[in-house]
């Protein structure tokens, strides 16, 4: 009918995180422009987590999942589950509220979730999205990438979704950062996410937003499966592990094995510490070991099944360190009154071969493009891992004379879905 406002597409861009979530869309009355929805309790991300509850069949989502974790409640706590994508474990099940559930099932209630909550915030359904995807799910391996996006368009298809498009999610940063300048730049997105570090090196102008084929104007893009939950292990193995036995003697002599260590340092692997063998494990090696104090910590923690506490503990703490010279870990569950104050200098070290590989990645990455490290105009940092001071201080010498500008760490790609979005399916 003459008159009538543009119908608006039911599409939406969808930034499934290791960590967090969004999902964005184009505004009714306003051609052109996108906004993330609110996901839960008016906030627009929603933490990538899931809690089971063993008591009945009710499943938590979000910050609530945490807080029902938190706060004492019988279940299973699930976690970065977007890092099963591309490895033998996604085909693999695992025991809740003493069933087999497949691990498919689990990212798909979960994407299932994330769309629910967006058609309710948006007032409308979506069939089809623009999915982000890291450079590469996999390293060095081009079979289990593929697979594991193939693997994500199956769960978007089983959840509802008709029509897919996968946008690299540095690229989709880029866009969000395009809607901010008023001049052509040349900008190298740095985004450092909970499970990966994705670069894109974009030509962006004001006069190019809204083009459909941009390509020509991405000179380059790589990533490294690096990311927050890598520093959170990395942390978490220098300076909690140790605590809880990891270095220590057994009576022959030979050192405590590690495998229990790493699962309990390893977000999507904390349940794995859980089980009957591991138990089991634990007993015998608490008989063995030269500093049994040390077991004992670990033997509560396990009893307690407060694993995913202590790597909370350990991600705060992080945090604070992005910010602050120190940070002091609260270590009362498994130990009443112990704490243990870390130093930036401790997270620096035990981070620092992961940012040169995030920092070599780059270097290729401008080889390869063959561009000067001079004649990139703006660094843009998004991703929650990439306030992290020893990773800006690298790229920064990488890149002296570029212009750093902070997006928003959470948002920035999803909201540049969104705008893919509506320009592939307006």
């Amino acid at each position: 009918m003459a008159g009538s406002p543009p119908a608006v597409p039911d599409a939406c861009g969808i930034d499934f995180g290791t960590s967090n979530s969004t999902a964005g869309c184009a505004l009714a009355g306003t051609p052109g422009q996108v906004a993330l929805l609110a996901l839960e309790e008016g906030k627009l991300t929603l933490p990538s987590v899931v809690f089971f509850h063993a008591g009945d069949a009710h499943i938590s989502y979000g910050r609530a999942a945490l807080a029902d974790y938190l706060a004492g409640d019988e279940g299973r706590l699930m976690r970065s589950m977007k890092s099963l994508l591309g490895t033998a474990l996604i085909n693999e099940q695992t025991e809740v509220a003493g069933r087999a559930l497949p691990f498919r099932a689990l990212l798909a209630q979960f994407i299932g979730e994330l769309k629910r909550r967006a058609e309710h915030a948006a007032g409308r359904g979506f069939t089809r999205a623009v999915l982000g995807r890291p450079v590469f799910f996999v390293d060095a391996d081009a079979a289990a990438d593929r697979q594991a996006q193939d693997t994500l368009s199956e769960i978007a298809r089983a959840v509802g979704f008709t029509d897919i498009a996968f946008q690299y999610e540095p690229i989709a940063a880029a866009f969000d950062y395009e809607m901010q300048i008023t001049r052509e730049e040349l900008v190298l997105v740095v985004d450092i996410g909970g499970g990966t570090s994705d670069f894109a090196l974009v030509r962006l102008a004001p006069e190019r937003v809204g083009m459909a084929d941009r390509r020509d104007d991405i000179l380059a893009s790589g990533g490294v499966h690096i990311g927050g939950t890598d520093f959170d292990k990395s942390l978490s193995l220098a300076s909690v592990m140790p605590l809880l036995g990891l270095g220590s003697l057994l009576r022959s002599g030979l050192q405590m094995p590690s495998a229990l260590y790493f699962s309990l340092a390893t977000w999507h692997t904390i349940n794995f510490a859980y089980t009957k063998k591991a138990w089991a494990q634990i007993g015998e090696l608490l008989l063995e070991a030269q500093e049994r104090d040390k077991l004992a910590r670990l033997q509560r923690l396990v009893s307690e099944r407060a694993g995913h506490w202590l790597a909370m503990q350990v991600e705060e703490a992080k945090i604070s360190l992005s910010g602050a010279p120190q940070a002091v870990l609260d270590l009362g569950r498994i130990d009443p009154g112990e704490t243990r104050v870390l130093q930036r200098a401790d997270f620096d070290a035990a981070i620092g071969g992961l940012v040169g590989s995030v920092e070599r990645s780059i270097t290729e990455l401008l080889r390869d493009a063959g561009v000067a490290a001079d004649a990139v105009d703006t660094v843009f940092f998004t991703g929650g891992a990439s306030s992290v001071p020893l990773l800006r201080a690298q790229v920064a010498s990488l890149l002296p004379r570029a212009r750093r500008v902070e997006g928003d760490l959470f948002g920035s790609i999803g909201t540049g879905l969104a705008l893919d979005a509506l320009r592939k399916f307006a």
